[in-house]
């Protein structure tokens, strides 16, 4: 799977949100949120684009964007990573951590035993 840096991921997220996009729009977009210029941006699509993580079409006026990885892949790879990374692959270990530290809500718990019982059931 594709290695995509943090600001990348920046440039992913908009073209998951929404593609095709041209540079122009990805300049007005990551300007606003990121102060980044249009230079920092096209250097990004071309790192992305070497990496196969996306790839344009010449448009009438401007190459026009796309991801060419899905977004559910890219984040589940992202995830694998972090937690081998991070916690040896153990997931358990991951959420004792979260639990014991106090950075679970209430809600969050509710939600995790909610994910884990629906799993449950469909096994």
């Amino acid at each position: 799977m594709v290695n995509i840096s943090d600001a990348e991921w920046k440039v992913m997220n908009v073209l998951w949100e929404s593609s095709p996009r041209t540079i122009t729009e990805l300049t007005k977009i990551l300007s606003e949120t990121e102060g980044w210029s249009k230079h920092s941006i096209i250097t990004f699509l071309k790192r992305l684009d070497a990496k196969g993580a996306v790839y344009y079409e010449e448009g009438e006026r401007a190459k026009q964007y796309y991801a060419k990885i899905p977004q559910n892949e890219a984040t589940l790879e992202e995830t694998k990573n972090f937690l081998n990374k991070a916690f040896k692959g153990k997931i358990g270990l991951m959420i004792n951590t979260l639990v014991k530290e106090e950075e679970l809500t209430e809600q969050d718990l509710d939600e995790l035993y909610e994910i884990l019982e629906k799993e449950r059931k469909n096994r």
